[in-house]
């Protein structure tokens, strides 16, 4: 199994300095992967309900580093780590124009670069990035990857889709990694379920928040779903890999009486939790270690390597 960290990058305090320190620790404590939120902009009016909290409040201050330069100033301070957009909402970007720059990070990285790629929700962002209709956020994703794997797999690349088309082009560099940059897609949904089996290299689930737990059971349910559109897309679904983003919460906060959330309490029932997300088919797990500081978000780093994940 694989472990993760979620870059703390948005808020404001946090200087360049600390998030070079926080990707050197995450390399030199063995961690496989960074992930780097986007968002590009955040409306001060937000209509549709944020999923991960009950309230339906987006929690954020709306500070957002730009998700892909964050990743190539890291890329640059790093050898081995692994940095993966999560996730990058596919259609707020060009495609040609960010299948380029992912490529080009790809090259110059040496082969680190996963895309973790979603649908995305907030409306008003869609609309002020003039980006493709909303509510055909979903055709736009499929289509949109498919572009993104012919640019980097033919010579010749040639595509004509309803949002995209191109022709008579050369495109290089292709990335390092063959046959392409590996894609991971975020949701919950049957769609994003098919959107996997389909077109994705892995899917990328949130789990362990108060709306949308993911217990190992759901798991495994969801697993199923997603195999069986594999195999009609005709697709193994053994090579699709499973990496879930779940939480550390903090425990004065986050106790609900009478029921433990996973990934909360000591340090054995957390890496209980682990092993009990790996047998249910997950071979990822990112955890978000943010705390007030970046020295007690170092320390909290070291400690989920030292002192829960060495239990595994």
């Amino acid at each position: 199994m694989e472990f993760g960290l979620h870059l703390p990058a948005s808020s404001p305090t946090v200087r360049a300095d600390d998030l070079v320190r926080f990707a050197e620790k995450a390399e030199g404590l063995g961690f496989y992967c960074i992930t780097v939120a986007d968002h590009v902009i955040v409306p001060k009016n937000i209509s549709v309900p944020y999923p991960y909290t009950v309230d339906g409040k987006y929690p954020g201050a709306g500070y957002h580093l730009e998700t892909l330069m964050t990743m190539g100033f890291l890329a640059g301070a790093t050898k081995r780590i692994r940095f993966v957009t999560s996730v990058m909402i596919a259609p707020y970007r060009n495609p040609v124009i960010t299948a380029k720059m992912l490529a080009t990070l790809d090259v110059l990285s040496s082969g680190r670069v996963i895309i973790g790629l979603g649908v995305g929700w907030m409306k008003e962002e869609f609309e002020n990035l003039q980006a493709p209709p909303y509510h055909e956020r979903g055709r736009v994703t499929d289509e949109y990857i498919q572009a993104f794997r012919e640019l980097w797999t033919k010579e010749n690349p040639c595509f004509q889709g309803k949002y995209c088309s191109f022709s008579d082009i050369v495109f290089l560099p292709k990335p390092v990694q063959k046959p392409g940059i590996p894609i991971w897609i975020g949701g919950h949904s049957k769609q994003a379920l098919r959107r996997v089996g389909q077109l994705g290299d892995g899917w990328h689930p949130i789990g362990g928040v108060p709306t949308i737990p993911l217990e190992p059971e759901d798991v495994k349910h969801d697993l199923a779903i997603l195999r069986g559109y594999a195999l009609a897309a005709g697709r193994n679904p053994t090579e699709i890999r499973v990496a879930l983003k779940g939480s550390l919460f903090d425990r004065e906060k986050q106790i609900t009486p009478g029921k433990r959330r996973r990934f909360l309490g000591s340090n054995d029932e957390i890496a209980s939790d682990i092993r009990d997300y790996r047998d249910a088919g997950v071979d990822t797990l990112i955890f978000d270690v943010r705390r007030p500081s970046a020295t007690e978000t170092l320390e909290r780093m070291e400690w989920l390597a030292n002192e829960v994940i060495a239990k595994v």
